[in-house]
């Protein structure tokens, strides 16, 4: 059983940056794909970024192609979000989540995924 724990959520500004984390309880070696999902109120889930087993594949949603990075650190167990230019439509619930997985690509379907944190509210509004 893996735990993930999410942080770095708030409250910014349009414009503004957030860098989320989320850290395991056990070993997330090169075998575990890993992304970032968000949820806003009123509509579905949906993946946001996605880290292939090995890290050597990323997937972005078009609209935060060019201004979310997605990122992992193998020895701390951490997946991270660094998000910048943030607009309101940004403001959501972020989920990290993590899946044991044989493909080299990436997942990004939930229902790809078998680990889930607790979510970490964000929020952009001026």
């Amino acid at each position: 059983q893996v735990q993930l724990v999410e942080s770095g959520g708030g409250f910014v500004q349009p414009g503004g940056t957030l860098r989320l984390s989320c850290v395991a309880s056990a070993r997330i070696d090169n075998k575990y794909a890993m992304g970032w999902f968000r949820q806003a109120p009123g509509k579905r889930r949906e993946c946001v970024a996605a880290l292939s087993p090995t890290g050597t594949r990323t997937w972005y949603r078009d609209s935060v192609e060019g201004r979310f990075t997605i990122s992992r650190d193998y020895p701390t167990n951490t997946l991270y979000l660094q998000m910048n230019s943030l607009n309101p439509d940004d403001t959501a619930v972020y989920y990290c989540a993590a899946t044991p997985y044989t493909e080299k690509n990436y997942a990004t379907a939930d229902w790809e995924y078998e680990y889930w944190g607790q979510g970490t509210q964000v929020t952009v509004s001026s």
